[in-house]
């Protein structure tokens, strides 16, 4: 018998398989978006009491291209009484189609999704409710916003989307490889929301930290040849294999020094570690691999003081060149001060105070603060640290930091 946990599963990955086959045919993104996510619901209904039919996709196609057409036709029946009523002439319905192409449009998906006139936050929730299948309170209780406000997002990027002229089709390369890139963010950012939490009480959403490593995978299957592709979902599995160690028995925030490493997930971390090394080997490197290849050196060290600092150091110095910013040479830094000694390490951020993109990011405190109290400067990290808690609105996050500023009183 099939588990709920499976037809939960079997549905997401059937989502944008079916939404594609409507959009190819009908064109109106919203309207077979809304036809599949009925078409979704019913299925949650029905198939844990009927059991699963035997062409679950097909099943989905028939369900949600019938809500479509029961919606157009209404629509139509509307029109048509209007413009009698006018003395205008009426249109006819669309004409049936049974058949159920065997093309997979989920990468066209997530190229509209990731339309470059939605912005980043739009972006990730069309993503998550389009492609990944979520529900609008799903994605809603994610990201700790109202459902009312996060549907409204939602149908905002839809309008967007259509008053851009988007077409359901690839674009030709190399805007095609410039468009997976916006993708592979898109995916980043919905990864690390879930990863480590902007805001709330909770450190991770792993719900979201799941679907982003679910929809990479998926992203490899359709470009397998894309090396930043399988460099973003070893960063993925080699940073989420560290969950279940993130968290002390109240949901406080460990630091990755002071974490249980056997607590650690070492198949998530075998799989990573294969993936970086073949991509290393085979494909041009860019950022996602290097972070990556960052990942599997803290991941290969059993205890904290086994990590090869040095090796890191030349990674993000890499990492600078491919990607530079802000947060990279902040983690730079850290890499510096474990080698060349804490105040090194604050020559560096020095550079970065002048940085507007950093002025109001807790991090930047953060790290200094954690330096200083290496360095010995007591009093200096302890005001740090209280400055970082003040600017995150990541309760656990926040706990952490008061914390280590009230053992420097």
């Amino acid at each position: 018998m099939t588990t709920p946990h499976e037809i939960e599963d079997l549905l997401r990955t059937c989502a944008p398989q079916v939404l594609g086959v409507l959009v190819r045919r009908y064109g109106d993104f919203a309207d077979c978006e809304d036809a599949v996510q009925e078409a979704m619901v019913a299925a949650a209904t029905s198939w844990p009491a009927d059991s699963v039919p035997d062409h679950p996709r097909s099943w989905l196609i028939t369900v949600a291209r019938r809500r479509l057409t029961d919606a157009v036709r209404s629509d139509i029946a509307r029109r048509r009484r209007e413009e009698t009523a006018a003395g205008q002439a009426g249109f006819a319905s669309p004409a049936a189609d049974d058949e159920t192409p065997d093309e997979d449009d989920t990468l066209t998906l997530l190229l509209m999704c990731c339309h470059p006139a939605l912005t980043m936050a739009s972006q990730a929730a069309l993503t998550l409710r389009a492609v990944g299948g979520l529900s609008t309170a799903e994605i809603a209780r994610a990201y700790l916003v109202p459902e009312a406000t996060m549907a409204q997002r939602i149908s905002r990027s839809k309008q967007r989307i259509a008053a851009a002229g988007a077409t359901f089709e690839l674009p030709p390369e190399p805007e095609l490889t410039a468009r997976v890139r916006v993708v592979l963010h898109v995916l980043y950012l919905i990864f690390n929301e879930g990863y480590t939490a902007s805001s709330g009480a909770s450190l991770q959403r792993a719900e979201l930290a799941d679907e982003a490593i679910r929809l990479t995978r998926m992203l490899l299957r359709l470009r397998p040849d894309e090396g930043e592709v399988a460099g973003l979902l070893a960063l993925m599995l080699l940073t989420h294999a560290r969950r279940a160690a993130r968290t002390g028995a109240l949901g406080d925030l460990v630091p990755l020094s002071e974490q249980d490493r056997s607590a650690w997930d070492r198949q998530t971390i075998a799989e990573g570690d294969a993936l970086i090394s073949a991509t290393l080997q085979r494909a041009p490197i860019g950022p996602y691999q290097v972070q990556a290849a960052i990942a599997a050196v803290h991941a290969s060290a059993a205890d904290p003081a086994d990590t090869d600092w040095r090796q890191i150091l030349m990674l993000y110095q890499l990492l600078e060149v491919l990607a530079p910013g802000p947060i990279v040479s902040l983690n730079r830094a850290v890499a510096v001060a474990m080698v060349h000694g804490p105040q090194a390490g604050l020559e560096l951020i020095a550079t970065l105070d002048s940085d507007d993109r950093l002025s109001d990011h807790h991090r930047l405190a953060a790290v200094r603060a954690h330096l200083l109290e290496q360095s010995g400067d007591r009093r200096a990290a302890r005001a740090a640290y209280q400055a970082a808690a003040k600017m995150t609105t990541s309760l656990p996050e926040q706990r952490y930091l008061e914390s280590r500023a009230a053992r420097l009183s």
